[in-house]
């Protein structure tokens, strides 16, 4: 898939559905090891110019704020804007600091420049996947607070 082609589809014809599950499986892999939740939300174009206004603001309304020890993480894209932005709940956010946020900004743009999409995705969710892990390791009680699908928006 081109970059043109990538940043120009509309909803979910940004992936096929074989990306689209890689994607989720990489979530339920991430989630098996952690208490942590990792969402992915797939828009076409940012209604805010700051993506991380968006990101917040979705992280609210799909009540992520919610789970049990504010350990979920939204990865937002606006795929036709070319913006994109992690938000992550005050107890991930206070054991990683900011500086991992932007490191993982960083490394998936460099896989996005290089054509690799999907696979910049997965590897940011194993990514944030391995840092919730390290921080908030699975217990045989953990039970899935949020749903693994990709939510897309407009």
């Amino acid at each position: 898939m081109n970059l043109l082609s990538f940043f120009t589809g509309r909803k979910k014809s940004f992936f096929s559905k074989e990306d689209e599950e890689r994607m989720v499986q990489a979530i339920r892999f991430a989630e098996k090891q952690t208490s942590g939740e990792v969402r992915l939300y797939i828009e076409s174009n940012c209604s805010y110019i700051n993506p991380i206004d968006r990101a917040k603001e979705l992280f609210a309304e799909l009540n992520m704020h919610k789970t049990k020890d504010q350990n979920g993480v939204l990865l937002y894209f606006a795929m036709k804007d070319r913006q994109m932005a992690i938000w992550g709940d005050e107890g991930i956010h206070q054991k990683m600091g900011q500086a991992f946020w932007e490191q993982e900004v960083a490394a998936i743009l460099s896989e996005f420049k290089s054509n690799h999409f999907v696979e910049g995705i997965c590897h940011m969710i194993h990514d944030v996947g391995d840092a919730l892990k390290m921080h908030f390791p699975y217990a045989s009680d953990d039970k899935n607070e949020l749903d693994d699908n990709i939510v897309f928006g407009k």
